[in-house]
Parts: structure tokens; sequence; C-alpha cells
């Protein structure tokens, strides 16, 4: 039995930066998903923290937060709608087994490893500087030493620009949707009859 599944994906702030929203919903409704929600918004620190609160040990959490709230995130929900019941509650984009399709259409978390024709293979970047010092004026630093290096060494930091979000499990997503979303603003539609599989060449 299938069952309808939703998912969370966010536009981060250089994706929206380098005008690339458009693109990114294209690629989800080409493959059929359905949008129920979407908003953009200068992301407060809290949700920040609540969102990314599995990676707050990582050395590189401040960097992270940063970067996140360097500008403004389109958040989007999309639902998978499969055959059998639909039991989904809040529901953004749309589409049977959307959580997985939606990892594989976004590609490998490291971008170079991404394949091509995926959305990180296709529009992430790297970049890198070689520090002497740590990371952070003015914020919390990052010691190199929590990295494996020693003070003296030059200590090469790359970051990942990588322009999107998207849950990783049924259960991440129901979290991260209810996290970002109130119900409220999620749109329950049908297509009638409007929908084709057929997309105009």
């Amino acid at each position: 039995m299938w069952t309808q599944e939703s998912t969370l994906v966010a536009v981060k702030p250089d994706g929206v930066q380098r005008r690339l929203i458009g693109t990114v919903i294209q690629r989800f409704e080409r493959r059929g998903f359905k949008l129920v929600g979407m908003k953009m918004l200068q992301t407060p620190d809290s949700i920040l923290a609540e969102h990314y609160q599995d990676l707050q040990r990582k050395p590189f959490y401040p960097a992270l937060i940063s970067y996140m709230s360097s500008g403004p995130v389109v958040a989007m929900v999309r639902q998978d709608q499969g055959g059998g019941c639909a039991i989904s509650v809040l529901q953004a984009w749309e589409e049977y087994n959307v959580v997985r399709t939606s990892r594989a259409m976004i590609g490998h978390s490291d971008s170079t490893e991404a394949a091509p024709g995926t959305i990180w293979g296709d529009f992430s970047i790297h970049i890198s500087s070689h520090l002497l010092a740590p990371v952070g004026a003015g914020e919390q630093q990052i010691d190199p030493r929590a990295l494996g290096c020693t003070l003296e060494t030059k200590l090469l930091v790359t970051w990942h620009r990588n322009i999107i979000h998207a849950s990783d499990s049924v259960e991440g997503a129901q979290r991260e949707i209810q996290l970002w979303f109130q119900s409220s603003e999620l749109v329950n539609w049908a297509d009638g009859g409007h929908y084709s599989s057929s997309y105009p060449a």
C-alpha cells in the first residue's frame, strides 16, 4: 500500500542570492511533486538552533548558523500522493516516496561526489581558504586543535555552498515541517484534472 509523504525543502541563502529558487521549484514540479506550502524568511537563530540541534557539538556549527542566517531562506513543503491512504497531516510538497526521491534528486551531500544532473552536482560551490588562526572573529571561534591541527599548522578550511536542504527521513520531515510551518500555512489542494505527466518539450 502506498502512503502519502511530505518533505521539507529549503533553498539556502546562497541559492536565494544566486536567483535559483525558480530552478529548484521547476525540478520538483517536473518530477510531479505537489507544492503545498512555501515562504521566504530571514531565519531566527532559535529556529536554526532547533533545526540543526544534532550538529550543535560539531566544530563547524557556528559557521553553519552564520551561513544560514546570512540572508533569506525559502522554505517549501512538498507532498507525495500515492495510491493508498493519505496519512500526512502537514503537507507541502507531496508525492509517493517523496523523501527518498528528493534526496536522490539533490545528490550526494559531498558535492565533489554529487553526480551531474543532481541539484548539488549542478549548483554547489566550494570556498576554501588557508587560516593561521581560529575561525570567526567576534563569534564563537573554532580552535584548529579541535579539527586535528596544531596551532602552528596552516589550516585549510573548505565551506560547501550547496543551495538546498531536504529532509533525510519521513520522521525528520515531520519534525522539520512542524518547526518551519504552522498547519494553516499548508494548503491541501486537488489537481482538478489539469495535471498531466507529460511535460511540454
